[in-house]
């Protein structure tokens, strides 16, 4: 029995048309899942799909926007029309606001609170029915290193993260008994767009704060989207049917350094 064999699954990773959740995306369908790219931007998700069916691999775009409840609902229900099932949830979709720590807005906070913590829940309890007659399912939800480390210029993200940890265990203790394990990841310092600003920022005060990250990460580098990829297809498999409510970090030794 190969454990890491996800064929016949089918996977739903919202914000999968780029970064972490592409990549995440490509090793699920590279291990035989059916993978469907649930986004906001429908010209990118088309692009990513197109990306993924070249590489010989099964893949479907659904627009999705976690803020709507009827948005979820229709991402469902397309994906339930074109495959049948889900099978894996990767919460990936997120959004960070980055600003002096004082100047944040009720609308910042909303925000980020409401697209990374609310909408991951939302989507969770749109696939938990099909899950549970399915006979179980994996939940993995896309967290950040924000959620254990104070940061300077971005809190509501942090707590957004920090949120979503505290829901991944509390959804592995909601559904053990339905066989769904739920568990997240912390991805360290990625090379995405969302970190682009702090990577390519000419500000040499920001640029410090790169170098001196660079410079604490044992690994000696930023991760890239794919470093993430074999934690979530690991998470997603047979050989993680006993591991539910497990936060792991993807860091590249941050945190233990």
């Amino acid at each position: 029995m190969n454990l890491f064999d996800l064929s016949n699954k089918v996977a739903v990773i919202t914000g999968g048309n780029g970064g972490i959740g592409l990549g995440i995306a490509r090793a699920m369908a590279q291990h035989g899942a059916r993978v469907v790219i649930a986004a906001r931007n429908t010209e990118k998700t088309a692009q990513a799909v197109t990306h993924l069916k070249t590489s010989g691999v099964e893949a479907f775009g659904v627009e999705l926007d976690v803020l709507s409840e009827e948005s979820i609902a229709g991402m469902v229900e397309q994906t339930l029309a074109e495959y049948g099932r889900v099978d894996i949830l990767v919460n990936n979709a997120g959004v960070n606001v980055l600003k002096v720590a004082d100047q944040f807005s009720a609308d910042d906070w909303r925000q980020v609170i409401d697209t990374n913590l609310v909408g991951a829940y939302q989507v969770c309890a749109a696939v938990y029915p099909h899950m549970k007659t399915n006979g179980g399912g994996k939940i993995i939800n896309i967290s950040s290193l924000t959620a254990i480390f104070g940061t300077q210029r971005s809190l509501p993200y942090g707590a957004s993260k920090s949120g979503l940890v505290q829901l991944t265990k509390s959804l592995a203790v909601a559904w053990a008994g339905d066989n769904i394990q739920s568990n997240a990841i912390l991805p360290g310092w990625v090379e995405t767009e969302m970190t682009a600003e702090l990577r390519d920022n000419e500000d040499p005060a920001v640029q410090q704060i790169y170098h001196s990250i660079t410079d604490r990460i044992p690994a000696g580098r930023w991760a890239k989207p794919g470093d993430i990829a074999g934690a979530a297809v690991f998470l997603a498999s047979a050989a993680a049917d006993y591991i539910t409510g497990a936060v792991l970090a993807v860091d590249g030794g941050y945190s233990a350094a």
